[in-house]
């Protein structure tokens, strides 16, 4: 995995045509970029989830919506359909309480349903409660390490395999360095997608496609700060005018769903 924080560095093999952090973030998606390609995108309607769906629906993409709400994961696919891009699929399903056998079912619905799948999104997260770890209620926390850390992991593992017969496949986890005092759970299931997604990229770094280039990249964005109604509950007496509009984050994301380079493998993105 490559970490454009600082500098680039490689973890394994060479990687070859790096692109520069720069370069993510000024990304200008040329149309119909991803048109024939299917994504799913978790949070689906919340501030960056919302924007990355409508992003990849007007570049072409059929976008598979996951969310725990019917009524708001409709309301989206309606204004996707009222501005004339793709048609949507809806997922109902909360990432708290979903088993495998639910992520088991999506997987050969989507199959069934859409036959690929070529992007994978993680957007949905979990803050639970800005307790210290020596009082924190332990059904919270399993509640939110199961949103953010359980879920994710599961819902990758069973789509993994229809993924990998992509030739140009991408997951991106959507990353957030808290591990100071009173993060809690949120803190540390963050910290252990991190670790999650960097084993994965690791693992998957030699799966390649007839033309030597990568099947499927593992990719974190931390997008920094984001005016997102997770963090009005986290910093409650912050300006929302002073806090970016999820609008400007996600360039790096469609560069890395996009792969314009194909031979390019997972990076570790900072905002």
């Amino acid at each position: 995995m490559i970490d454009l924080r600082f500098k680039l560095s490689a973890m394994g093999k060479s990687i070859m045509n790096i692109t520069s952090a720069t370069q993510l973030r000024e990304y200008n998606a040329p149309d119909a970029v991803l048109k024939g390609r299917v994504i799913l995108i978790t949070g689906a309607y919340g501030g960056l989830g919302r924007e990355l769906v409508l992003n990849c629906a007007r570049l072409g993409a059929t976008v598979i919506l996951l969310g725990r709400s019917l009524p708001h994961l409709e309301q989206l696919y309606d204004e996707i359909e009222q501005l004339g891009y793709p048609q949507a699929g809806i997922v109902p399903l909360d990432l708290e309480g979903a088993a495998l056998k639910d992520y088991e079912d999506l997987a050969a619905t989507i199959e069934k349903e859409f036959g690929q799948l070529n992007g994978l999104i993680h957007c949905a997260a979990a803050l639970g409660s800005p307790t210290p770890l020596q009082a924190y209620d332990m059904m919270e926390w399993a509640k939110v390490m199961y949103c953010n850390l359980h879920g994710p992991i599961m819902l990758t593992q069973t789509l993994m395999p229809l993924m990998d017969k992509s030739p140009n496949a991408s997951i991106i986890f959507t990353n957030d360095d808290r591990n100071t005092a009173y993060w809690g759970a949120y803190g540390a299931s963050k910290a252990a997608l991190k670790a999650s997604a960097e084993i994965l990229a690791d693992e998957t770094e030699n799966l390649t496609n007839d033309n030597d280039e990568p099947r499927i990249t593992v990719n974190l964005v931390n997008p920094g700060l984001m005016r997102t109604r997770l963090r009005a509950k986290a910093f409650p007496g912050e300006l929302p005018s002073e806090v970016p509009a999820p609008s400007t984050k996600v360039n790096p994301y469609l560069y890395l769903i996009a792969r314009p380079d194909p031979r390019e493998a997972g990076v570790n993105f900072y905002y």
